[in-house]
């Protein structure tokens, strides 16, 4: 017996990686439909229909009624094609609102942490290629998602940051379309992993024993980036580092997101109260393992993005 929308709608919500497979592939011709009346070109509608299918993973608890799963897939669908429309205006790419949480939607970790599908989205971005990983995790997992952001903290050219994102969206359809029946509880395992390691380091770094993390868990030829310029190496860091817990400032991570050799620590300045505005608010630091370790650090600072 088919399952009907309403059933499927109704398994994905509940964390059915393969009902939510099953669902959009149901739809995706009329999600095409709609994008290239939309759009007028097949190649922008294909792209607006993966970019949708990968909004609609993440917003799966908005699902109110999965009886409508197919109109709630076609109106996020007409959503990107709006914002694509207004992409094509000519001034700076404006930061879509559409992909970033609202006062009263939950954010990506706290829609994966009820969806029992968030091992199969991992596994998923563990396939990319690491450039390409690196724009996905910043767009679709922290707070550092608009294009100007990802072009600092990936030290990169705005247009770069959109050819990478539809890279990763291509592929990350391809690749959750593939693996949807499949488990990877190991995949989930390892993003957990990296966001007890970034706990337990923020906390030492505080507690001033930093040395010991940065001797133990960044190579010693790291290449350190600050803003998109090459600015030094472990020593660097360290000293940077020193330089801000000595006036009173600590850091406060937000979410740490990542595979096993790519991952972002979305962190928060807390400043003294006699020095408030020390620090910027918020930092975003790129991390490139290898062996285990860091070999590459990209840093970025900004206003705190959205809470």
């Amino acid at each position: 017996m088919v399952a009907s929308d309403e059933e499927l709608g109704r398994r994905a919500r509940g964390g059915d990686a393969t009902a939510f497979a099953t669902l959009t592939e149901r739809h995706r011709a009329a999600l095409r439909a709609t994008a290239i009346a939309c759009l007028g070109t097949v190649d922008e509608a294909d792209d607006a229909v993966q970019e949708a299918v990968l909004l609609a993973l993440r917003r799966l608890p908005q699902l109110r009624d999965p009886q409508a799963a197919g109109a709630w897939l076609k109106a996020i669908v007409r959503n990107v094609c709006r914002m694509q429309l207004r992409s094509r205006r000519p001034a700076p790419v404006a930061e879509p609102q559409l992909l970033l949480p609202s006062a009263t939607e939950p954010g990506p970790e706290e829609a994966f942490d009820r969806n029992t599908a968030r091992d199969w989205v991992w596994h998923g971005v563990a396939t990319l290629s690491e450039p390409v990983r690196e724009v996905t995790l910043l767009r679709y997992f922290t707070r550092f998602s608009s294009y100007e952001q990802i072009a600092q903290v990936c030290g990169i050219r705005v247009d770069t940051v959109g050819s990478r994102l539809r890279d990763g969206r291509r592929a990350l359809a391809r690749a959750l379309r593939e693996t949807a029946g499949e488990a990877h509880a190991a995949a989930d395992a390892v993003a957990a992993a990296q966001r007890r390691t970034a706990q337990q380091h923020a906390a030492t770094i505080n507690d001033g024993h930093g040395a010991r993390v940065f001797d133990d868990w960044f190579r010693p030829d790291l290449s350190l980036t600050l803003m998109g310029h090459l600015v030094g190496d472990r020593a660097t860091l360290r000293a940077m580092t020193d330089m801000t817990l000595s006036a009173g400032v600590t850091v406060r991570l937000h979410d740490a997101i990542g595979s096993r050799d790519v991952v972002v620590w979305d962190m928060n300045f807390v400043n003294p109260s006699d020095d408030p505005e020390h620090c910027p608010p918020a930092t975003a630091w790129l991390l490139r393992l290898r062996g285990g370790r860091v070999a590459r650090l990209r840093v970025a600072y900004g206003t705190k993005p959205h809470p």
